[in-house]
């Protein structure tokens, strides 16, 4: 079933984990798995943080919206037992190269919040987006009752 895009943006901000896919010059799509946060005006924040290990604080993902800023993020629940509560979203997003210093605070905070990991704001920076677009899918009307993070 398709899913209202009010729903789909309630559930995009409900949860905090999916596969961002920014284009790479010569490799196309490059998928990652990613940690982010969503303001109410619709930007959307993915961390540099400096908890996990990394080769280099630029990560590829930044030099694939340079190149390029369109990107996609999905977001998605699967129930092996039950498949009424499967669904996914799709956001459409374009990269904000230069954000207001109060939207990358805005999520900043968000993140500090939701993760543990991240309370004492352990980045090097945050990667923002603007929220563009919103697809869904949900098997049932019963899909989502169920939600993998609590809105927060």
């Amino acid at each position: 079933m398709r899913m209202d895009p009010g729903e789909a943006r309630a559930r995009l901000a409900a949860h905090l984990h999916g596969v961002l896919c920014t284009l790479h010059p010569q490799r196309g799509p490059d998928p990652q798995p990613v940690v982010y946060a969503v303001t109410d005006d619709g930007h959307l924040g993915v961390p540099i943080d400096m908890v996990k290990p990394k080769a280099s604080s630029r990560l590829k993902r930044e030099d694939n919206l340079a190149a390029d800023p369109r990107g996609t993020l999905l977001v998605e629940h699967w129930e092996v037992e039950d498949w009424s509560h499967l669904w996914w979203v799709r956001a459409e997003l374009r990269h904000v190269p230069d954000p207001p210093a109060s939207v990358v605070d805005d999520l900043a905070d968000r993140l500090a919040r939701t993760v543990p990991q991240y309370a004492d704001k352990p980045f090097h920076r945050v990667l923002v987006c603007r929220v563009v677009g919103v697809t869904g899918w949900s098997a049932s009307e019963a899909a989502g009752v169920r939600r993998a993070v609590a809105p927060g």
